[in-house]
């Protein structure tokens, strides 16, 4: 029975990793840019990894800069189910025995039993997983009774916009590096991660509201405080999770002006601000990303 559930959790989690996003019924103008030379063109838009339905966001500018585009690349192109749920359970099993939870203070194993309850699951089960999957776990845990679902997704939404329009979708990372990412940081940076993670486990709601109120106002340096505040916590697992990605984004944007097209990016909006942004990188390789006024 408590593998049965395990199997089902990791389903559900599967669909929120590989679709995040936020809404709720008014008009929200995010923030995009642009980078231009004679024959390309790329817009680079910034994403909240976490909607409710309803809010109207897929128009004006970024909606114009969509039809425009040949293609669009997303962070992650979204596998089945099936293959996300098989490498969630490759790279998120805990398979050396050794518990996490005795690392953990006594207030935040309090909150563990909170989050394994929001998830449907006996605590205990939590150390069938590594810390880093429990953490994402633990972050998710509240989110269905708040009212989000992974099919409201900004990404869901640009996918499906993509393929009614017949425009080609790739993505700038496999799920299995995504994955890896979190996989490969060492076991003290992830209890480290997981007792943030829990810390914060109350203000979950509240963060999520203010970080959507933030991007619908088109704000991306309050933005990326709020949503990078985490990170720059623990600054290696930021370099890992933000500041090497948005370094590799950047390259990858720079080789591809190189041919001729018009391209919609889309990745978090965390990787959007900062002193260790996309467009920080971008000017380092004298690349300028101009925000569209609308």
């Amino acid at each position: 029975m408590l593998k049965k559930k395990l199997f089902a959790l990791v389903a559900s989690l599967a669909a929120f990793i590989a679709a995040p996003a936020w809404a709720q019924t008014k008009d929200a103008d995010p923030a995009i840019w642009v980078v231009k030379d004679d024959d390309t063109t790329v817009y680079l838009f910034g994403t909240v990894h976490v909607l409710k339905p309803g809010l109207s966001w897929f128009d004006e500018a970024v909606k114009d800069a969509f039809d425009k585009s040949d293609e669009v690349v997303l962070e992650m192109v979204e596998p089945e189910p099936a293959t996300m749920q098989g490498l969630i359970m490759k790279f998120g099993l805990n398979t050396t025995g050794v518990p996490f939870t005795d690392k953990l203070s006594e207030a935040n194993r309090a909150k563990l039993a909170t989050a394994a309850a929001d998830l449907g699951m006996p605590v205990e089960a939590t150390g069938a997983f590594e810390p880093w999957l429990v953490a994402v776990m633990a972050s998710m845990a509240p989110l269905k009774k708040l009212g989000y679902e992974p099919e409201s997704g900004a990404e869901r939404t640009l996918s499906d916009a993509a393929k009614a329009a017949n425009k080609p979708v790739i993505g700038l990372e496999t799920a299995e590096q995504q994955l890896g990412f979190f996989d490969t940081l060492p076991n003290d940076l992830q209890i480290s991660y997981l007792a943030t993670t829990l810390q914060n486990y109350d203000k979950v709601g509240p963060m999520i509201e203010k970080m959507v109120a933030q991007w619908a106002a088109g704000d991306p340096v309050a933005l990326g405080d709020t949503m990078n505040e985490g990170m720059r916590e623990t600054p290696e697992i930021g370099k890992v999770l933000l500041s090497d990605r948005n370094a590799r984004w950047a390259e990858w944007i720079e080789k591809r002006m190189e041919k001729p097209g018009t391209v919609f990016v889309a990745v978090g909006a965390g990787h959007l601000a900062g002193n260790d942004s996309v467009q920080s990188y971008l000017a380092k390789r004298r690349l300028t990303a101009t925000r569209i006024a609308y």
